[in-house]
């Protein structure tokens, strides 16, 4: 046994390592503005969905098998490639958490549309909510931009920051690397459609699965730093057990009520996308969120990340690969 921890410690410390430069990376550099991986992946994903699409489960099943099995083969290679290679190894858990997190992108794009709610540029808001999710921004007002916003910004905390750093923590680059293309096929696929009603089922219930424990991680760290947001992890632990099971989501609720009560704001209503509305219940207590929210949700989306990313690199240090 004492063997076997010393072999495997050189790799444990270097994927810790690994984490924390590539979320120093993220934090400082940010999203590659041109040629990034994962939109490279998504450009791979369309064209085998337009091989194998079948208006069936079986087949967004094989979708889903090929679509993420690769990324986590190859992540698993270079896993394999590196055992015995401390510094290759980090550079490659550097690498791949740099790809796949999007902790400044997400805090950046809050930030944005809180400066155009100030100024009151609704054109230029109403266009900065499709950099964050998918609904109709024709009709929305500040309160209902915010809400958005906020809601996006609180379950991609989860989504394109916690979630990637829990699993390469378990997993090293395998996990990085399968958890983001699981994520992205649900973002292509997962939703509710005509034509992916049934195709889209696997991807959606694989990326459910595998957000299952980084969103109430999600939760959990929101109710502790959420004084950096002028809030009261006492409140916000009392929001959040209230009402995280309230979404129809088995995720965004975890992340959405915790948001809400850290920075004392209601959140859920009526969410117009192109084509289809849905009507979710209310998350919180008090005002609907306004510009000055938008703010200090970015706070808390990156204080969050912060305590991921140590949390992740102790992970890793204990992990037995």
């Amino acid at each position: 046994m004492g063997v076997r921890s010393d072999a495997v410690r050189p790799v444990t410390s270097a994927d810790a390592a690994g984490l924390i430069a590539g979320y120093l990376l993220d934090a400082v550099v940010g999203d590659p503005r041109r040629f990034h991986p994962v939109a490279g992946f998504g450009t791979a994903a369309g064209a085998l969905e337009r091989r194998v699409y079948r208006p069936g489960r079986a087949a967004g099943a094989l979708y889903t098998t090929v679509a993420v099995g690769v990324p986590v083969l190859a992540g698993y290679a270079a896993s394999r490639a590196t055992r015995g290679r401390p510094v290759a190894r980090f550079v490659v858990t550097a690498a791949a958490t740099w790809t796949v997190l999007g902790a400044r992108t997400l805090r950046r794009e809050s930030r944005a549309m809180g400066r155009h709610l100030t100024e009151n540029d609704m054109p230029a808001a109403r266009e900065r909510l499709s950099h964050l999710c998918g609904r109709d921004p024709s009709a929305l007002d500040e309160p209902e931009l915010a809400r958005a916003t906020v809601e996006s910004v609180a379950e991609n905390t989860s989504d394109a920051v916690v979630a990637p750093l829990f699993w390469g923590a378990l997993l090293g680059p395998a996990g990085l690397l399968g958890y983001r293309a699981a994520n992205t096929l649900d973002a292509m696929v997962g939703h509710r459609s005509e034509r992916y009603a049934r195709f889209g089922t696997p991807s959606a219930r694989l990326d459910d699965l595998l957000n299952l424990a980084p969103s109430r991680l999600t939760g959990l760290l929101t109710i502790a730093v959420a004084p950096i947001a002028g809030g009261s992890p006492r409140e916000t632990l009392r929001v959040w057990r209230r009402d995280r099971n309230d979404h129809p989501s088995p995720n965004a609720g975890q992340c959405e009520s915790a948001m809400a009560g850290a920075l004392g704001v209601r959140l859920g209503g009526r969410n117009v996308y192109f084509g289809r509305s849905e009507t979710r219940p209310f998350l919180g207590d008090g005002p609907r969120p306004g510009a000055a929210h938008l703010r200090r949700a970015a706070r808390v989306s990156g204080a969050v990340g912060a305590a991921a990313a140590a949390l992740a690199a102790v992970a890793a240090l204990w992990r037995r690969r």
